[in-house]
Formats: C-alpha cells, structure tokens, sequence
C-alpha cells in the first residue's frame, strides 16, 4: 500500500516531492488565512465604528477594506484549486502504483474473495482516504502552529470564565478541553463501526462475485443463493444503519452546541463591555480554528472508520501475496 509508491523510484517525482508541495501549499492556504482572520478585526472595529459616530468612516475607506479581503481570499482561491486539481493527478499516480503491483502478484490472489473488488476499487479508495486524512491532519498541525499563539495572545484580554471565575489565556484550555471531549466521545461512540464496515465489504463482496459468475455461467446466481447473499448484505446495512444513528446523534450534537462555547466562554468580558467587535470577531475566529484542529480525529472519524476497513481487506491480499512468495523461497 504504501511501498509501491513511496519506495519506488520511479514515483519519487510524484510521492516525495508531490507531498512536499502539497504541503507547502497548504502551510500558505493556513498564512493567508492568518491574514483573513486579522482583517476580520479591523473591518468590524471599522464597522463599529461607523455605527457608532455617522459620518466617522469614509465610503473609500470602507470599500477599501472590501478590496483587501477580495485580494487575499482571490489567491486563496486560486490555490485552493489548484492544489485541488494536482491532489487528483497525485492521487491516482498512488493507485497506479498500487494497481501496478498487484497485478504483477495477480496469479497469487486471483482465487481471494472479491479480488477483482480490491484492485479496481479499494486501491482508488486507499490512495483518496490516506491522502485526504493526511493532508488534513498536516493541516490541523499548521494551524495550530499559526493560531495557537494567536488565541493565547488574545485570550489575554478574557480575564473571567462563567461560573468558574478568572482563568489566565482562559479560551486556549477551553478549546482543548471541548476537542478532547468530542475526540473521546465519539471514539467511544464508534467503537463498532469499522468492524461493520469490514463485514460490510465483505458481503457486498460476495454478492458482487456470485453475480459476475451468473453473467457467464447460467447455474450461477440462482434466484435462492442470490436472495441468500443479499440478505446478508441487507442485515449487515441495517445494522450499520442503526450503530450510525446514535453516532450521528451525538456527532452533530457536540458539533452544534460547540458552536455555542466561545460565546459562552466570552460571555462576561461581553457584558462587562470590555471587547471591541472586531476583536470578539479575531477571537472567536482563532478559537474556531484552534478547537477544530484539536478536533481532527471528531471530524475525521467516519472517515477513519471507512480507511480501517479498506486497510484490513488491503492487508488480508498483501499477506497473501506474502506467504505465497515465502513459500516458493522454501521450495527453491
């Protein structure tokens, strides 16, 4: 999964320097939006300004502000995409790479249920999941390396917490502790879900193959055995229907409400009237970032769940295609 591409020199272009640009691009995407989040201050103590006193902000000052924001989220646009469109090119670089060495093992695994299933399907899946999981957890990192000193510099002016009273740099321990809630809640929660998510490969395997045999073989897929296997596939569903459910539940819950939790946390220095708009605005902004990269593994986890079981049935072929080259070693 990962040797085919990263430790073969004919892929170095793409796996190593690839990353490293794909990185880079990102830590840039993370300064510029540093930038966006000091503009949120100054525009909105321009606003309060403005509201304040008529006349106190000019309309060229007011539109110049416009056209700083329209100036940085342009190339932060720009990047995006293209980052996009290259992320792509290198993911499917990664599939062939994996495609490539399968299929010089093929006669060693053809006869593995759903075969076929794990080199067109679970290699695009692999290469698309680690990339996206990758990246977003270097992301996360780079945030916090740019937002958390932000959030501990502002969360000076934050000088009391509701029904706990003063806390220094209150708004950064609030942030870990609400990431480290969610991470634990839902990892709890979800314990059940990658291995339904195996099973579930497994019998929409099975049912797959048994139908690919009765396109060519008319005593395959008889109406008996293809209501059998479907069955199963449909038992396996509804119980990954369900173990959703309640993870759902408790996802978008703690998701919703934590929206809440700056505002709360702010609330003392907002009734006190000791913050100007624009900075609530930079500090809700640079608290938002700070939770969410400590909440990588909350916002990632149906993902990581979908990855644990494309690993295993991965995994299951490459230990095949092991065991099959040892033993002609001992034969030799």
């Amino acid at each position: 999964m990962f040797r085919a591409f990263f430790l073969d020199r004919r892929w170095w272009p793409w796996s190593l320097l690839g990353t490293i640009l794909i990185l880079v691009a990102n830590w840039y995407q993370v300064e510029l939006d540093v930038k966006i989040n000091d503009w949120f201050g100054s525009f909105y103590n321009l606003v309060q300004k403005a509201l304040a006193k008529p006349n106190a902000v000019t309309l060229d000052e007011f539109l110049a502000h416009l056209v700083t924001f329209g100036q940085i989220a342009g190339i932060y646009v720009f990047i995006a995409v293209m980052v996009d469109f290259f992320t792509k090119h290198y993911v499917f670089r990664w599939r062939t790479a994996m495609n490539d060495y399968y299929m010089q093992h093929w006669h060693l695994v053809r006869h593995i249920e759903g075969a076929s299933q794990r080199v067109q399907e679970d290699t695009m899946r692999f290469a698309r999941i680690v990339e996206g999981l990758g990246v977003s957890f270097m992301r996360s990192l780079l945030t916090l390396v740019a937002f958390l000193p932000i959030l501990w510099t502002l969360s000076a002016q934050v000088k009391e917490l509701p029904w706990i009273g003063p806390v220094e740099h209150a708004l950064v321990y609030v942030a870990i502790l609400m990431a480290l809630f969610g991470t634990v809640l839902l990892a709890t929660i979800g314990l059940k879900l990658p291995g339904l998510e195996f099973n579930n490969q497994k019998v929409e395997a099975a049912y797959r193959k048994e139908l690919v045999y009765g396109e060519d073989q008319p005593q395959r897929a008889d109406p008996q055995t293809v209501s059998e296997l479907f069955g199963n596939v449909r038992t396996n569903y509804f119980r990954l229907f369900f173990h959703y459910l309640y993870f759902d539940v408790a996802k978008w819950s703690y998701l919703q409400f934590g929206v809440l939790v700056p505002y709360i946390a702010l609330g003392p220095t907002i009734v006190a009237g000791a913050l100007t708009l624009g900075a609530m605005q930079q500090i809700v902004r640079a608290f938002n970032r700070v939770e969410n990269s400590f909440q990588y593994l909350v916002n990632s986890w149906s993902t990581i769940v979908e990855l644990i079981s494309v690993y295993k049935r991965l995994r299951a072929f490459e230990a095949q295609i092991q065991a099959a080259r040892r033993s002609d070693v001992a034969a030799a």
